[in-house]
């Protein structure tokens, strides 16, 4: 069984779409995505800075548009036994399952970047990732500090996320064999303090009629797999504030019995965790079309 899993904000790097625009179809298909969006998708993918491109209204739609293209390259979802995604990756995932329509999916992450990008103004917060440790000390220690595990990526790796001050003493004070690292994002999400994101996706999602998914999708909220489009739609709109728990996902992978994963593009983050949290299971990160040949042949080996 293959899982298809679809990466979050930061996995991006500048220029790393320009190869793929070099496919038959692929500049028109990603041109489509851009205008339903209203984000120059192709610029932001081949000539946009690294600057431009962290800037979360850009970020978001970007990273979801270049899941779907490198998805349709690859050929489509039909043989996977499931998909995921992380964070804004789950737009991916469910867009890909024919929960929502692509143009649909594009206009609903550009206003989830726009509304969490809005958000991150009002108060100054942030994220940082903790790596190490004993994971329940992490966690107490988070709390501690009056900040959220804003993700729970597995493999050692928690996010904590709040205000500032708060972010900077767990730093001074971390927990016994950890390092406290400071992300460069523009504020804390998957807390509370996204609320007003929250709004603002869950009166346009009310507008949409999601279909249910033609290829399960594990959820990144508890790793549940799902398959009923509007409690897919739902849980995107309410993960926005909420945590990312990745290590139920994999944990869920596990169940399944995944025994290939392949991370669409920009790939690397997702296979990195899989690489500690999920041992004998195949991994292939699908950075370039170079990468195509060896996941097509995968996906024929692996799939149900």
């Amino acid at each position: 069984m293959i899982v298809i899993v679809c990466p979050g904000q930061g996995s991006q790097t500048p220029g790393f779409l320009s190869p793929w625009l070099e496919l038959p179809g692929a500049r028109e298909h990603l041109g489509a995505l851009a205008d339903a969006a209203q984000v120059d998708l192709v610029a932001h993918g081949t000539t946009s800075d690294e600057e431009t491109i962290k800037d979360t209204a850009v970020a978001q739609p970007l990273l979801v548009g270049a899941g779907l293209l490198t998805l349709a390259a690859l050929g489509g979802p039909a043989a996977a036994g499931a998909l995921s995604g992380h964070s804004v990756g789950e737009i991916t995932a469910a867009a890909g399952a024919g929960v929502l329509a692509e143009d649909d999916a594009m206009r609903l992450v550009a206003l989830r970047g726009r509304g969490m990008a809005e958000a991150s103004a009002v108060t100054p917060t942030g994220m940082s990732a903790v790596l190490g440790g004993d994971p329940d000390e992490v966690l107490a220690a988070v709390s501690a500090h009056g900040l959220t595990p804003a993700n729970v990526n597995g493999a050692g790796q928690v996010v904590a996320a709040g205000a500032l001050d708060a972010l900077a003493a767990l730093a001074a004070d971390p927990p016994g064999r950890a390092r406290v690292i400071p992300l460069k994002v523009a504020g804390a999400f998957h807390t509370s303090y996204m609320k007003p994101a929250v709004d603002a996706l869950a009166a346009a999602a009310a507008g949409l009629s999601p279909a249910d998914a033609t290829v399960p999708l594990v959820s990144n909220r508890d790793g549940e797999v799902v398959t009923d489009g509007r409690e897919v739609l739902d849980r995107l709109v309410a993960q926005v504030s909420n945590p990312v728990r990745w290590d139920l996902c994999m944990e869920r992978f596990a169940t399944l019995g995944v025994t290939a994963l392949i991370e669409l593009a920009p790939a690397g983050t997702l296979v990195g965790l899989a690489k500690r949290a999920l041992k004998g299971v195949e991994l292939l990160a699908l950075k370039s079309p170079d990468d195509l040949e060896a996941a097509r042949t995968l996906v024929q080996e692996h799939s149900a």
